[in-house]
């Protein structure tokens, strides 16, 4: 906890940027009658019954001191994916940074084994070297700053039915334009000394 906290505290360096890293899933919710549009003085209405279309995997790239997102949306969630993302972190979005600040859970795929899951072995190294590697405790994801966007994604934006992929791609992607174009950053003040008297609790007595 204090290691992530401790990154946290760092001043913005453009050759370290600090990315966080999350993912989540959407199930895809199909009308199965045609709602009832809002009148004035009458929200619009749905109705209960709907018809389920299958699932997506959402993963979030969060750079906090930049005000920057990015969501990627995939049909599966697995180390190759994950692996992916790293790669467009490294060589597309942060290519001139010297290298990237990742901030992630401690979910299993979360390692640098996935890489090679992925990539031959000398692009999995070199990608392995390009990131300084920090994990959230076990029952700590709150920590990860992505979790926190990945709850504005959904209260914006994702709380409702959503029939399909594609649909959910382009609502996604109107949502980041529009959080990227006014920079929107993060205002985290939690920080070690708030946790060893608040978390004292997680602390061995001496």
């Amino acid at each position: 906890m204090e290691d992530v906290l401790a990154v946290y505290t760092r001043p913005r360096d453009p050759d370290y940027p600090l990315v966080c890293l999350d993912e989540t899933s959407k199930q895809f919710l199909a009308e199965t009658r045609l709602p009832i549009p809002m009148k004035r003085g009458r929200p619009a209405r749905c109705d209960y019954e709907y018809e389920r279309n299958g699932t997506a995997n959402i993963f979030m790239m969060f750079a906090p001191l930049e005000g920057w997102r990015h969501v990627k949306v995939t049909d599966r969630h697995t180390a190759v994916d994950y692996a992916h993302v790293l790669k467009e972190l490294a060589d597309r979005y942060f290519a001139n940074a010297k290298t990237v600040v990742l901030v992630q859970d401690n979910l299993n795929i979360h390692g640098k084994g996935s890489l090679y899951e992925a990539f031959p072995a000398a692009e999995a190294r070199r990608l392995v070297e390009r990131f300084e590697w920090h994990y959230t405790p076990k029952h700590g994801s709150w920590l990860d700053l992505a979790e926190s966007e990945l709850g504005v994604l959904t209260s914006q934006c994702l709380d409702r039915r959503i029939a399909d992929k594609q649909t959910l791609v382009e609502e996604i992607a109107a949502w980041e334009r529009d959080r990227n174009a006014n920079h929107t950053k993060a205002n985290w003040q939690f920080s070690t000394p708030n946790a060893r008297i608040k978390l004292k609790h997680l602390y061995p007595a001496i």
